[in-house]
């Protein structure tokens, strides 16, 4: 490991040698390319270099418990022994899972997907919940949403919704929300007062670029058709809506937001290069299923993740067993806690493989 990190911090200082040349200060392109290197090694760097100062302050702390005759300065090593003792512990967990491997989507804008499940018109409304609950934590980290597609209902929900979120390093916060989501709560309609059970899917998939995704034009059938559902006269009297499918895998993508049928066009391909990346990322997962049995972050659609309790006041997350008693919080975007500790597992678990590989 300290070889590698080593490395790492010889490849920093590089950079930023680069960076004072007066030929590269004068490249914006250089610049920003070597800027960003270095921002994604900084913080494994700057660890390592604490690690290594609680090292010189450990042993210094050592030579004076040895040499020393004052029993006064002895006692104030032997406290700051045990004190670094510990720091260099924590330290060095640390490093071990900034060494890990990052995942190559960490930095990409995330397409999310909500289709209500079981449950009809309390699924639909709960599809809405959740797309609210996720407007708010983008809103939250800095991030920015735009609406790629929906199909609302006359009650508020949302058969489904698919929405890009924009900003930094935003797939690392979302990634692990794949999955069906339950809910449990009264409806408004229910006069009984009896507990409904409906269930929503979440599909988190990286946006991809042209560089990631080579889609073939000969391989799409693209489809005009007059839009349908609420949103006024000029919805539905020109052909504006879009739907594309790709010819060799099946995917089919619907889009009628837009009263333009050009955007309404770029923004299925938006959503069908996604769902293309995601694809490949699930082919390349299942061919290390038995890894991806310990992971967190598999993005399983049909593993039910987690549940919201209402009478309880409750959010269980089923793959970690935690539950917080927060849920009006969490329905309104904090979420922050959640996927620390699911970021956690899931890092604590890539350790293990790595040990285990060893």
């Amino acid at each position: 490991m300290f070889e590698q990190l080593e490395s790492v911090e010889k490849r920093y200082e590089e950079i930023s040698e680069q960076m004072a040349r007066p030929e590269v200060a004068t490249n914006p392109n250089l610049i920003r390319e070597l800027s960003t290197e270095q921002s994604k090694l900084e913080e494994l760097v700057m660890s390592y270099r604490k690690y290594r100062e609680i090292g010189r302050g450990l042993a210094e702390a050592r030579e004076i418990l040895k040499e020393s005759d004052d029993e006064e300065l002895k006692e104030l090593a032997s406290l700051e022994l045990e004190e670094l003792t510990e720091q260099e512990s924590d330290q060095a967990a640390r490093l071990k899972i900034l060494i890990l491997p990052r995942d190559p989507n960490d930095s990409k804008n995330t397409v999310i997907e909500v289709r209500a499940g079981a449950g009809g018109d309390e699924a639909a409304l709960f599809a809405a919940d959740l797309f609210r609950m996720y407007s708010k934590f983008a809103e939250s980290i800095g991030a920015t949403i735009e609406m790629l597609g929906s199909s609302p209902t006359g009650i508020g929900g949302f058969k489904e919704v698919i929405f890009l979120v924009k900003g930094k390093d935003v797939f690392s916060h979302t990634k692990y929300e794949s999955g069906v989501h339950r809910v449990q709560r009264i409806p408004e309609t229910e006069s009984s007062g009896r507990i409904h059970t409906s269930t929503a899917t979440v599909a988190v998939l990286p946006e991809a670029k042209d560089v990631d995704i080579d889609i073939d034009p000969n391989d799409l059938k693209i489809d005009v058709y007059r839009s349908s559902g609420p949103g006024g006269q000029s919805v539905n009297t020109t052909d504006s809506a879009v739907r594309i499918t790709h010819v060799p895998t099946g995917i089919v993508v619907q889009i009628q937001d837009e009263k333009s049928q050009h955007k309404n066009k770029a923004k299925a391909m938006k959503v069908l290069r996604a769902r293309m990346l995601d694809a490949a990322i699930q082919e390349q997962q299942a061919k290390e299923s038995a890894n991806r049995k310990q992971q967190v972050g598999s993005g399983d659609r049909s593993a039910k993740i987690r549940t919201y309790n209402y009478p309880q006041g409750r959010v269980t997350d089923h793959r970690i067993k935690l539950t917080l008693h927060r849920l009006e919080e969490i329905l309104n975007g904090d979420l922050t806690e959640m996927v620390e500790a699911l970021r956690l597992a899931d890092q604590t678990a890539q350790l293990e493989r790595t040990v285990e590989s060893v």
